[in-house]
């Protein structure tokens, strides 16, 4: 009969959850990591995964963090006021070393929202009971409430789903091409892609216009891809982290082997959430932006 509660992965372990390796541990009483979410329970037609789960308490967090601190504003900042505008300033000095003014301000308010929530949405993997709590078979001889495997867990790290990955990618393509319709214009774009770059004139002006033209394709296909591109790579590396910690934590009693992992993807979760907000100003310029050429013309 399934029942609520907590895998545990061997006799002397389950001792120990209320203790000092309780936060070593999560990952690894779980079953090997599933590919996708899986759901908890229905809203009705609505499926509510475990992903979905994570991410209404991490928003929930944000919502909860920014009322704290911007209900009483100083020009000192202090606590949380002091740790949002931070890290507000912070994205927005990356956003607009890279972007002309214009263009930041469009992008910043999404970029800056991507940060903060694929930040703490990747810190999610990290927390004990994620991936180990959850509903599964009930283990003979255990602890109250532990099972054998988890079949249903209840959290899972919401940047872990190509779901959630997938839609973030397509908000920022969608408006991403806004942006770039109402920087350059309708044909303004199209020169941007295809037009010719420089100055060229005379009889290379022909084969110069071909091979830009060229060139503009395969641009196009980059264009496109890229929603993919943002997605797979976030997904992949945060999917990985969690199924790396499972396996190491199974190695070596109380997961002794997984601690330098731990570690490691407290790093690899930082620069993921970099990496993402960095690649979609990086495609934001690529579209949103003039040549010297241009730049004298306007």
């Amino acid at each position: 009969m399934e029942q609520l509660g907590i895998r545990t992965f061997c006799p002397s372990i389950e001792k120990l959850l209320m203790g000092f390796f309780l936060p070593f541990a999560s990952a690894a009483l779980g079953t090997p990591v599933p590919p996708a979410a899986t759901t908890v329970f229905n809203l009705g037609p609505l499926p509510v995964t475990s992903s979905m789960l994570a991410l209404w308490g991490v928003a929930l967090l944000i919502l909860v963090v920014i009322m704290a601190g911007t209900r009483r504003m100083s020009l000192v900042p202090t606590g949380a006021q002091n740790l949002i505008e931070a890290m507000v300033e912070a994205v927005y000095n990356m956003v607009a070393s890279l972007l002309e003014p214009r263009v930041a301000r469009w992008a910043f308010p999404l970029i800056a929202t991507y940060f903060i929530f694929i930040l703490l949405s990747n810190f999610v993997d990290l927390l004990p009971g994620v991936g180990s709590l959850g509903y599964g078979h009930a283990k003979e001889g255990g602890l109250p409430f532990a099972v054998e495997h988890v079949d249903r867990p209840l959290l899972r790290p919401p940047t872990a789903d190509a779901n959630v990955t997938i839609s973030m990618a397509v908000i920022y393509f969608v408006l991403s091409t806004i942006w770039a319709l109402v920087y350059n214009g309708p044909m303004g774009l199209v020169k941007h892609i295809f037009g010719v770059k420089g100055k060229m004139g005379g009889w290379l002006l022909l084969p110069m216009t071909i091979i830009f033209f060229c060139v503009g394709l395969v641009e196009v296909i980059s264009i496109l891809i890229r929603p993919i591109s943002l997605s797979m790579r976030l997904y992949g590396n945060i999917y990985g982290g969690e199924s790396v910690l499972t396996l190491m934590l199974k190695i070596l009693p109380f997961g002794i082997a997984a601690v330098p992992f731990y570690f490691l993807e407290l790093i690899v979760c930082a620069v993921q959430a970099i990496v993402f907000t960095m690649l979609c100003v990086a495609f934001t310029a690529t579209l949103c932006s003039h040549s010297e050429e241009e730049s004298g013309q306007h």
